[in-house]
């Protein structure tokens, strides 16, 4: 089954806890703090996966988690990184941030493995805040939580061509005569329902990959068929083929097929519109009204259009078009990858952003603080000894905490919230 889009969800590890530990050795008095830190959570990357067609696997399954850090030890010891996850995709995939809608990463044949779920740094140990005045500190850092983000997959097969065209014009006929690819023929329309590719390969002349585009038939663009599914298909593609029926067999006018096509690529994308087409006439072995077969030569002429009149079913001129395709291609430069707008760094890096802070008040009357910083001052905190205390509150008035908590009327008991902290406030 083909699927070319998917919606998953990522949350990399959360990083250990920095452990509240003392030195205790025989014939060692006040060995002092020897708490070591939490380890690092695992990240999560995306790497693609070159035997890979479709989004199948993330149908099924839509959550990935990568291993949190292990605690601190004792002795100064570091606990364990948690183990990264590396999920891998079919080439031509974009992966999208679902919140923001931007593109994250364009995973083509030769893409490097990406980031995209940093995991949260360990917590440090108590043996960080010893001081010359705080000797025995009973507080340490807890880890930061890894990042989660939902994702949003989507498929662009990579093909140097695609075929176009309403449905039983002969694309599967003429894909199934120029490579080894075995697509699903009939004499009825929607025969082919999901894109299909191959290898053309002329030997001593060059080779390229051809794609067969289901679905576009008028008002592909707005959703009729499946043309709204695959339109987003042809967007790689340096070149595009579009075949006709000039036969005249069912009635239709190939003239008018080739424009309403046309038009569904104009009303989909300015820049599908824009690309170069080669036009193939097909079934020219069995054409019944001669006169809408001459008007159709005359105006693919008038417009200056390079048309092919061949028959996929007894390869009739076929030889000729693959042999024209090539030479187009050699003029045509590669598409362009679709850019980055937004980068997961390895590492995280302090900014502005790390020193904003939020209030509000809750229905009960609480103050609730809200930052990422605050967020992490607050897991350091034991509530149980007077030294953390002392940190906490300092830390929270350099970053103007305790300001604008008074400014905003706080008064002495009043409930203060940080996440899953509560206490009342002292002055």
């Amino acid at each position: 089954m083909f699927v070319d889009s998917a919606t998953i969800t990522i949350k990399s590890g959360n990083g250990g806890n920095g452990l509240i530990s003392f030195r205790r050795e025989k014939y060692v008095a006040a060995g002092g703090p020897d708490g070591g830190d939490g380890g690092r959570g695992g990240s999560i990357y995306v790497e693609v996966d070159p035997g890979a067609t479709t989004l199948m696997d993330y149908r099924y399954k839509r959550q990935f988690r990568a291993e949190n850090g292990g605690d601190g030890k004792d002795r100064r010891s570091t606990g364990k990184d948690g183990q990264s996850l590396t999920i891998q995709v079919p080439p031509g995939t974009i992966i999208k941030d679902s919140k923001t809608g931007k593109i994250i990463a364009d995973m083509v044949y030769d893409s490097p493995k990406t980031l995209l779920a940093r995991g949260g740094n360990g917590g440090w140990g108590n043996m960080h805040f010893a001081t010359p005045t705080r000797q025995a500190p009973h507080f340490a850092k807890n880890g930061l939580r890894g990042e989660e983000r939902e994702l949003i997959l989507e498929l662009k097969i990579i093909a140097d061509v695609g075929l176009l065209g309403f449905p039983n014009v002969g694309k599967s006929t003429l894909l199934s005569v120029c490579t080894s690819a075995k697509p699903k023929i009939a004499n009825y329309h929607f025969t082919t329902l999901e894109p299909n590719l191959g290898i053309v390969d002329l030997k001593d002349i060059g080779s390229f990959v051809m794609a067969d585009i289901p679905g576009i038939i008028e008002g592909a663009s707005t959703g009729a068929g499946l043309g709204d599914e695959f339109l987003k298909h042809i967007e790689r593609c340096r070149l595009l083929i579009h075949v006709v029926d000039v036969s005249s067999i069912e009635g239709r006018n190939p003239i008018e097929d080739f424009d309403k096509i046309n038009e569904e690529l104009k009303n989909y994308s300015s820049t599908l519109a824009e690309k170069m087409q080669i036009v193939v006439a097909n079934k020219t072995d069995v054409i019944m009204d001669e006169e809408v077969f001459e008007n159709f030569k005359v105006e693919m002429e008038k417009r200056g259009y390079p048309v092919f009149y061949i028959s996929a079913a007894t390869k009739q001129g076929v030889s000729e078009l693959l042999k024209h395709t090539i030479e187009k291609l050699a003029t045509l430069p590669f598409s362009p990858k679709f850019e980055a707008e937004m980068t997961i760094e390895e590492k995280s890096t302090p900014d502005k952003e790390e020193t904003k802070f939020t209030i509000s008040r809750d229905e009960t009357g609480a103050y609730v603080l809200e930052g990422k910083w605050i967020e992490k001052v607050g897991g350091s905190v034991n509530f149980e000894d007077q030294e953390s205390l002392v940190y906490f509150q300092r830390t929270l008035r350099r970053g103007g905490v305790i300001d604008a908590l008074e400014e905003m009327g706080i008064q002495e008991g009043d409930i203060v919230r940080i996440y899953d902290l509560e206490f009342d406030y002292v002055r």
